[in-house]
């Protein structure tokens, strides 16, 4: 933003956290030119689209619609937005959540709905999505288990704005720059897809293929797993380790089983496909010697979830430590090494919960399954080897994803700042359009 200039004259905007505004903008309240839309309805609307808070990107305002309807049911009551109209997400996790609408449509009760007069939605719009506006609204968000904000609140604040056909001149070489920006990110964003996708199927050739080009194959007798070397044999996972467990849960409302816990206790949360060193929460001695259940495990062991959102998550014990009975724990190698079992869980994740897990809307598997899936696999020396190539290979993948990453996040950055600057007159955009 280096080669934008300021505006020749600035004035005091009489607001403390707004600050100066370039001189001849005016600073209102958006109640002032924004009407509250407060239409509902259950009907279903013919040709009218419906727009839910989880179809709205946060910070960007632009429109991700969700495979399928959001919507609950045909029953459910919905607010109206007719084009133009700018809608807000008025819970507090999602007050990033805006768009400007261009058609008539039906959307969540969780939107505030604004109808602007005399001022432009996109500038409205941009304006809504700025830090600082982000963080007057969250101050004044009311609520204990689902703080939302008001259309008292939000109508209160002050917006500044030059003249409509400089608010046009503005808006016209923000959506030409943040277009620029938008497309370096996707771009980013489908390499970085392409790097999981390769990664994925690293992985998955790497423990049912091997490393060697060259040897010869037989078929492994399971069909999603296709085939393996000749010479590999399958490892049912029950005889492969000297221990596969799991843990429970003591009683949460009694402080004695965690007041100065000192032995880490891990929840399906905390399996992120890492080493796991911390735990946000640990047990007491006196709670491992109560609970029977409730076993230590060694450092190094490998910890899968069975249930709910997280089923199929993995992580290895870099500590050790006890579980929930939410975790099935395998330690102690025999005949499988803890990293390979680790590396073909990973690869085979889905086809295991399609094939074996219980439930609707939340999916279980047990230790049961766990413990009677057949592994093919090499002899531990060869495991060795395969797994040290999938660690350096998984590696340099995932560093060349955590940069691309983190440009993905300066590009974001570059264009939040843009439009701040822009909407608040730190920069003049006039000689640019």
């Amino acid at each position: 933003m280096s080669h934008y200039k300021p505006y020749s004259k600035y004035k005091d905007s009489g607001v403390e956290w707004i600050g100066n505004v370039p001189d001849g903008w005016n600073v209102a309240r958006i109640k002032r030119f924004t009407s509250l839309r407060n239409e509902r309805c259950t009907d279903a609307l013919e040709g009218w689209r419906y727009i839910g808070l989880e179809d709205v990107e946060s910070g960007s305002g632009k429109y991700r619609p969700t495979e399928g309807n959001s919507r609950q049911n045909e029953d459910s009551t919905v607010g109206v937005f007719r084009s133009g109209d700018v809608l807000y997400g008025k819970l507090r996790p999602y007050l990033r959540k805006a768009i400007v609408s261009d058609s008539n449509g039906v959307c969540s009760t969780e939107f505030l709905v604004m109808q602007p007069t005399s001022i432009m939605a996109s500038w409205l719009h941009q304006w809504l999505l700025t830090t600082e506006v982000t963080q007057q609204i969250e101050a004044g968000c009311e609520g204990t288990k689902m703080p939302r904000a008001d259309w008292e609140h939000v109508g209160s604040l002050y917006v500044p704005s030059p003249s409509q056909s400089e608010q046009t001149e503005i808006i016209a070489v923000l959506d030409r720059e943040t277009a620029s920006i938008d497309a370096i990110i996707a771009k980013k964003t489908r390499f970085i897809e392409l790097l999981k996708e390769k990664r994925s199927a690293l992985i998955i050739h790497a423990v049912t293929k091997g490393l060697n080009p060259n040897v010869k194959m037989k078929d492994s007798g399971v069909e999603w797993i296709g085939e393996v070397p000749e010479h590999w044999e399958r490892r049912k996972i029950a005889h492969a380790f000297e221990c596969i467990g799991s843990g429970t849960t003591p009683p949460s409302d009694q402080d004695k089983w965690y007041s100065d816990g000192e032995i880490p206790w891990i929840t399906t949360g905390e399996l992120r496909e890492t080493v796991i060193t911390e735990t946000s929460k640990c047990v007491t001695i006196k709670a491992l010697e109560e609970f029977s259940t409730l076993r230590l495990y060694p450092a190094g062991s490998l910890a899968m979830a069975m249930y709910g959102a997280t089923i199929g998550r993995l992580g290895i014990l870099g500590v050790p430590a006890t579980t929930n009975q939410a975790c099935c724990v395998l330690s102690g190698e025999i005949s499988l090494s803890i990293r390979y079992a680790y590396f073909w869980l990973l690869a085979f994740k889905q086809q295991i919960i399609d094939l074996y897990a219980a439930g609707g809307g939340q999916p279980n598997i047990n230790q049961e399954v766990i413990a009677f899936l057949r592994v093919p696999a090499p002899n531990l020396v060869e495991q060795a080897t395969i797994t040290a190539f999938l660690d350096r290979e998984t590696a340099r993948i995932d560093l060349l994803t955590q940069k691309t990453q983190h440009s993905i996040d300066l590009l974001k950055e570059r264009r939040s700042a843009l439009i701040t600057a822009a909407v608040t007159g730190q920069i003049d955009l006039r000689e640019s359009a």
